[in-house]
């Protein structure tokens, strides 16, 4: 027989003692309130594994402090058996209603009692076990959601949910007629990192660049890794001529940053490619990154580290 923590919410003084007595020789610990406010109070802060309820209280009746506690997200749980000295249907409907998942008339027996209150507990114990393999499910649900739209090594977004925001973004910046920039970064002379210090210190040095891009962007931007070492970025109501501060401050960051595994003399270094919104020439969010990435191309060869600004006339030179 398991044992628990029980609410009695009963102001009859002899008959709370009576039960008192029979849940306490069966090994329960037993919690008196005399009103249904006391007892309602009670139930939300003593862990109870289940409750004992009078109808006829002094206070409210033990319908009402049933409801309250079958709408109350703390005790919703909590089994309720309700006692009365009221055998009627009527009464017997009215309880369960409100939300009782058992019903004794009184006088009881000590037995029956005994009984209903294993059987509400074992009830408990299921219904919690099915809650947390609930929770457990949607936990696991969660992870695998998140795994599919992160890129495993950086933990930004992958390029296919991306894909999926750029739309979303794309469309609505058209309909609104607001500003959006879209940024291409691309690490300078990233294989020779690889050629010189190892794949797994290139791999180091991508998942740090990842992390001063989300040091740097505000919650309502997006930074998902493109592919290889190109990473691209999308930064709501924002011109790209404003854009060139956030790209500045994200190739300084890079520039002065030590990064795990190679020497302390070694720079690396990023170049940027800016394209973005009111912009009538860039009529898909094809053009966008299209244009963007002309400007990165021109970042490169003018240097790298830097950044550059494309708009849609680039496109007529370079169509798709």
């Amino acid at each position: 027989m398991s044992k628990a923590k029980i609410l009695l919410i009963e102001d009859d003084p002899l008959q709370a003692k009576h039960v008192r007595t029979v849940l306490e020789s069966a090994g329960h610990e037993v919690v008196l309130a005399e009103t249904g406010a006391a007892g309602f109070r009670l139930a939300r802060t003593e862990r109870v594994g289940l409750i004992l309820l009078d109808v006829v209280l002094p206070d409210f009746s033990g319908q009402q402090v049933c409801q309250w506690m079958k709408r109350d997200e703390t005790t919703a749980s909590i089994p309720i058996i309700m006692l009365t000295a009221k055998s009627s249907i009527e009464d017997k409907v009215a309880g369960l209603q409100m939300g009782a998942d058992d019903y004794l008339p009184k006088p009881f027996n000590e037995q029956e009692l005994l009984a209903r209150i294993q059987a509400g507990l074992r009830t408990k114990t299921l219904q919690d076990q099915l809650r947390g393999k609930n929770d457990q499910l949607e936990n696991l649900l969660r992870d695998v959601e998140q795994k599919a739209i992160t890129d495993a090594l950086t933990g930004l977004f992958n390029r296919r949910h991306f894909n999926e925001l750029l739309d979303r973004e794309f469309s609505r910046a058209k309909r609104f007629n607001d500003p959006l920039a879209c940024l291409m970064l691309d690490i300078d002379n990233f294989k020779s990192i690889n050629d010189t210090y190892g794949h797994p210190t290139g791999d180091s040095v991508l998942s740090e660049v990842a992390t001063i891009l989300k040091q740097t962007l505000r919650l309502i931007e997006v930074a998902a890794r493109y592919g290889g070492e190109e990473f691209v970025l999308l930064l709501p109501k924002t011109k790209p001529r404003e854009a060139g501060k956030p790209a500045t401050r994200i190739i300084e960051s890079v520039a002065t940053h030590h990064f795990k595994g190679l020497p302390p003399d070694k720079v690396v270094t990023v170049s940027i490619g800016i394209s973005g919104l009111p912009d009538p020439l860039i009529a898909m969010k094809e053009n966008l990154i299209q244009c963007a990435d002309f400007a990165l191309y021109r970042a490169k060869r003018g240097g790298k580290n830097r950044f550059e600004i494309s708009t849609g006339s680039e496109l007529e030179k370079n169509p798709i």
